[in-house]
C-alpha cells in the first residue's frame, strides 16, 4: 500500500537540542484535528507560548464511550519538544499565548 498524499505538516521532526532528562517545559494546546488517514485518532498539538517548540500526542478513541479530558497544557520533557516550521511558528505562538491567558494547565478543553 502507498502512502497517501503528504499533508501539510506544520512541525518538523523532534529537536535533538540536549538539555537533561527531568527538565520538562510547558505546553499549550494550539491544534487539534481528526485523521483523515485512521478512523477514530485524534491529533493534538501543543506548543511553547513562543510558537518554537511543539509536543504531538496522537490518541485513538476505542468506543464511543471512551471519554478522557485533554487539558489545556502539558508539561513534557524538553527531548520530547520538535522544531516548529518557520511558517507556523507565529500561528502557534498567538495560540498558546492566547490559551495560557484564558486557561489555567489542567482546564479540560
Amino acid at each position: 500500500m502507498s502512502d497517501p498524499a503528504p499533508r501539510s505538516d506544520p512541525v518538523s521532526a523532534p529537536s535533538a537540542a540536549s538539555s537533561t532528562d527531568d527538565e520538562t517545559v510547558r505546553v499549550w494546546l494550539v491544534e487539534r484535528t481528526y485523521s483523515d488517514d485512521e478512523q477514530n485518532l485524534i491529533i493534538l498539538v501543543y506548543a511553547t507560548p513562543d510558537g518554537e517548540r511543539y509536543f504531538r500526542k496522537e490518541r485513538a478513541l476505542t468506543s464511543s464511550t471512551d471519554i478522557r479530558e485533554t487539558t489545556a497544557a502539558l508539561d513534557v520533557a524538553a527531548d520530547d519538544l520538535g522544531t516548529v516550521r518557520d511558517d507556523e511558528r507565529e500561528r502557534y505562538a498567538v495560540e498558546a499565548t492566547r490559551m495560557a491567558d484564558e486557561h489555567d494547565p489542567d482546564d479540560a478543553i
